[in-house]
């Protein structure tokens, strides 16, 4: 082995290697905002009042070097918003399966194959339509909707019984 060959060969066994121990990685441990979140909400992913799904591991976030912070987004407490105080940091908004506080067995408030009235509204407007309710849901859950048979269903938030909102922001 030449010279060359061997001092190329140690650099890239250097950089395979990943950061030195101690040494801050160049992204942020996608399992440990996981694991953040479960500590937050008190329930493991896929369980009630837990995450929906993991952290989307294709995500590629800058290392933070302070501490998590976490909180709630909305009254509902649907959402954990998971944020890099650091400079120049991120912010990741986490879905919630449902809500440990809220009641599991809540009445819909819509239910499936049921007429709504779809309503799509943003500042300073509003535009609505009839449609079909494609799943049920109680007040403030996302449900699929559609306009008519052959319409590609859309995602509403159930404003209160026979009424579905797109807001748009």
């Amino acid at each position: 082995m030449t010279r060359n060959s061997l001092f190329a060969s140690t650099i890239f066994a250097i950089f395979a290697a990943g950061p030195a121990q101690g040494q801050s990685s160049v992204f942020h441990d996608l399992v440990a905002i996981d694991r953040s979140v479960t500590a937050f909400t008190g329930a493991g992913i896929g369980e009630p009042g837990g995450a929906t799904l993991p952290v989307d591991r294709r995500l590629r976030l800058a290392a933070c070097r302070s501490a998590l912070a976490l909180d709630w987004q909305g009254h509902r407490q649907d959402t954990v918003v998971v944020q890099c105080p650091d400079a120049g940091g991120w912010r990741l908004f986490v879905a919630i399966s449902g809500n440990a506080r809220q009641s599991v067995a809540a009445a819909p408030a819509i239910a499936r194959g049921e007429a709504v009235t779809i309503s799509v509204a943003g500042e300073g407007f509003s535009v609505a339509q009839s449609g079909e309710a494609m799943d049920s849901g109680a007040l403030g859950s996302w449900i699929r909707v559609r306009t008519s048979a052959r319409a590609t269903p859309i995602r509403a938030r159930i404003e209160r019984p026979g009424l579905v909102v797109v807001p748009v922001e």
